[in-house]
C-alpha cells in the first residue's frame, strides 16, 4: 500500500479532476455543434440525414415510407438558442429553446437520436424524430 501524506493527497487528485473537466467540456462543445448543425443546414436535407444516427434514420425512412431526406426536409424544427447541454458518458441531450434533441456517440461521432422532441410533464419526451 502507499502511504500518501494529507497535505499532498489533494495536489495528487485536481490534477486528475482537470482532465476530466476538460473531457466533459470538450464533448459537450462536440455536442453543441452537431445539435446547432441539425437545426441550422439551411434547408439542406441531405446533410441533416448524415447527422442522424444510423437506426434512427432508418426508423424516421421507414415510418414516412420515404427517403430521409425527404421526410427530415417536411420537420418542423424549432432551433433557437442553446439553453443547456448534458452529457453522460455515450448519451446527451441539448435543450434549444425551440426544440429537444438527443445524441448517442457512434464510431463516426455524435449522432442525434432523437429531435423535434417536447417535454410532456412526468411522461417522456414526445419526439417526432426518433430511434428504436
Amino acid at each position: 500500500m502507499v502511504h500518501v501524506p494529507r497535505s499532498i493527497g489533494p495536489l495528487v487528485l485536481v490534477p486528475g479532476a482537470v482532465v476530466l473537466a476538460g473531457c466533459a467540456s470538450t464533448e459537450a462543445a462536440e455536442v453543441e455543434r452537431v445539435a446547432t448543425s441539425f437545426e441550422d443546414t439551411g434547408g439542406r436535407a441531405a446533410e441533416r440525414c448524415d447527422l442522424l444516427a444510423p437506426a434512427t434514420r432508418a426508423a424516421l425512412e421507414d415510418s414516412g415510407s420515404a427517403a430521409c431526406a425527404d421526410v427530415v426536409a417536411d420537420l418542423p424544427l424549432g432551433g433557437g438558442t442553446v439553453e443547456s447541454v448534458e452529457v453522460w458518458g455515450g448519451q446527451a441531450q441539448v435543450r434549444l429553446s425551440g426544440d429537444t434533441l438527443f445524441l448517442t456517440q457512434t464510431g463516426s461521432g455524435w449522432r442525434i437520436t432523437a429531435a423535434v422532441c417536447r417535454p410532456r410533464a412526468e411522461a417522456p419526451y414526445d419526439c417526432e424524430v426518433d430511434g428504436p
